[in-house]
């Protein structure tokens, strides 16, 4: 569960970097890292979805912050 969330966050990092790289410069890196295959986008931003999604449950289902309270 641990390494999950791990690579989940790691996987929203990247595409968090990559949007703020698009927002800036208007260079959208995904669309270049899969040479403008539009699945494979699509597919790329759905794994950002699922991803978003995990850490939601893990957030809801085992409150790791409910030592700070």
């Amino acid at each position: 569960m641990r390494i999950t969330s791990l690579l989940c966050c790691g996987v929203l990092i990247v595409f968090g970097l990559c949007a703020a790289l698009y927002a800036l410069f208007g260079l959208d890196v995904l669309l270049l890292l899969t040479a403008g295959n539009r699945i494979l986008y699509r597919a790329l931003l759905s794994l950002a979805g699922v991803g978003a999604l995990f850490l939601l449950f893990v957030l809801i289902a085992f409150r790791p912050f409910r030592i700070l309270s």
